[in-house]
């Protein structure tokens, strides 16, 4: 099931935290809305999911209309980052909570309960209470109770938020897998962009309640549209440009540190100024002997090496600071103080408006 958000809007008070916005979300898609506490994109799930009223707009799942419904109307799941798990209800008694709600009994709420547990791995943890699970487990009941109702859309709130690298890396692989086999509309809220880029099909980055950049995790990174999503998407080096020329190619030639180079462009033609948007890891360390005319004359200034990759602070003739990421097999040739050449990829770059 699609949703289908128009026009929408959301008031706390005088306060505008989400102002008519317009968002398709296609039907069997996991879908993240991306971006730092207070941008309002955990205001747009729990409207979407009816606990919170809209001001103006209209929310359709498919083409019903459910903008007034209450949230046990909707057919959703909801999973929060706080787990809420009903401290004195067993495993199965939570997970079996949405389906007695619904007025479901007997023999099918016994076997719903325990096939969705199974699938979790938890089955043996049937009669334990929260208190006596790890946050890993905690948070797999969330879903299972949140899946076991069968619902048209899924909704989750930062739900790995409060577990370690490791069973974040866990969970959200059982997230994937059981998102993909049900088939189920998915939004997801987080403001980790690793969390973002490794589970979603489409990303919404959110800026002061509006879709700053809407695509796939791909195009967000590899094609920022603006300074705002370049940053908050992986490291990004960001240089003032002077525009030259743009060109129908979608290139442009601009001047930064007083160099001339060519660059991938978002701008319109009539331009003057841009933020140049260049990648530590597409950026390439090479001796003054390399034939290459888009090279920076630089200093390394300081190196980390990090295993399987090395990274450099670089200093250009101004002393502005640049960092680049090498991996390969000589990645950690170059010694702090070396004069050196940084190589830039015009296609690996983009210009954006400053």
């Amino acid at each position: 099931m699609g949703i289908d958000i128009k026009n929408l809007s959301v008031r706390y008070g005088d306060v505008n935290v989400i102002s008519d916005l317009d968002l398709k979300i296609p039907e069997g898609c996991f879908f993240t809305l991306l971006g730092p506490s207070g941008c309002g994109k955990t205001t747009l799930l729990r409207t979407i999911a009816g606990f919170v009223h809209a001001s103006k707009g209209n929310i359709y799942f498919q083409s019903k209309d459910v903008t007034k419904l209450p949230p046990h109307k909707r057919n959703i799941g909801m999973v929060f980052q706080d787990y809420a798990l009903f401290p004195d209800k067993t495993v199965a008694q939570n997970v079996a909570y949405g389906l007695l709600a619904r007025g479901i009994r007997g023999e099918e709420v016994t076997k719903r309960v325990k096939r969705e547990l199974e699938h979790m791995g938890l089955d043996q943890f049937m009669d334990r209470y929260p208190a006596a699970l790890s946050g890993g487990q905690r948070q797999r009941v969330a879903l299972a109770r949140a899946m076991v109702i069968k619902p048209q859309v899924l909704l989750m709130d930062e739900p790995l938020s409060n577990l370690d690298a490791k069973l974040r890396i866990q969970i959200r692989e059982t997230i994937s897998d059981l998102q993909r086999e049900a088939n189920i509309t998915t939004v997801f809220v987080t403001h980790d962009q690793e969390e973002a880029l490794s589970m979603s099909d489409q990303i919404g980055v959110i800026n002061h309640g509006a879709v700053e950049q809407l695509g796939t995790p791909q195009d967000i990174y590899s094609k920022p549209r603006t300074s705002y999503v370049a940053d908050f998407i992986g490291a990004a080096n960001r240089v003032d440009a002077t525009i030259q020329n743009i060109y129908e190619d979608g290139f442009a030639q601009i001047n930064v540190h007083n160099l001339t180079i060519r660059a991938r462009s978002t701008l319109e033609a009539n331009q003057q100024k841009g933020i140049l948007i260049m990648r530590p890891e597409d950026l390439k360390l090479v001796t003054n002997k390399d034939d290459n005319n888009q090279c920076f004359p630089v200093k390394i200034v300081k190196k980390q090496y990090l295993g399987a990759k090395t990274h450099y602070r670089v200093a250009l003739s101004d002393n502005f600071i640049v960092n680049v990421e090498s991996s390969g097999d000589n990645h950690d040739r170059f010694p702090i103080g070396q004069d050196i050449a940084l190589a830039i990829d015009p296609r690996k770059t983009v210009l954006v408006a400053s």
